[in-house]
């Protein structure tokens, strides 16, 4: 169930991003480059051997756009992660601090015991010597 819940959660970042490079990020870009449209900057390469047929396009303004994407998505999950570790240490940390207490708890309560202890032997000895009396 959670590899579903994170496939989904996956796939509707993965159209976020995309809708906010295609729509938001890449228009102002073109523009500050002098109104190039990136998803239109192609290389067409003459197909000299089949001269009949269209030329060989290679889209490096999408490619462009996806390096894009691919960053935004590192980043994100860098955040995530680096957030996680982080909740990770703080717990871990939490947890070392309530086990040295509970073990300082259980030293004091061996402490009293002991007294204790000590305490019923003297007075079980001094009984016994009366006793003897």
């Amino acid at each position: 169930l959670d590899l579903a819940i994170g496939i989904i959660s996956g796939t509707a970042f993965t159209n976020v991003v995309q809708s906010l490079v295609d729509d938001i990020i890449t228009p102002p870009l073109g523009l500050i480059l002098g109104g190039v449209d990136f998803v239109n900057l192609t290389i067409k390469m003459k197909n000299f051997v089949y001269e009949d047929q269209p030329p060989v396009v290679i889209r490096y303004g999408k490619f462009i756009q996806t390096i894009v994407s691919l960053c935004i998505v590192a980043l994100v999950l860098f955040f995530v992660i680096q957030g996680i570790n982080k909740l990770h240490k703080i717990t871990r940390r939490n947890k070392a601090t309530t086990e040295d207490d509970l073990e300082n708890e259980v030293d004091e309560e061996v402490k009293v015991l002991h007294e204790i202890r000590d305490l019923l032997a003297r007075q079980s000895s001094i009984n016994f010597s009366s006793k003897q009396l």
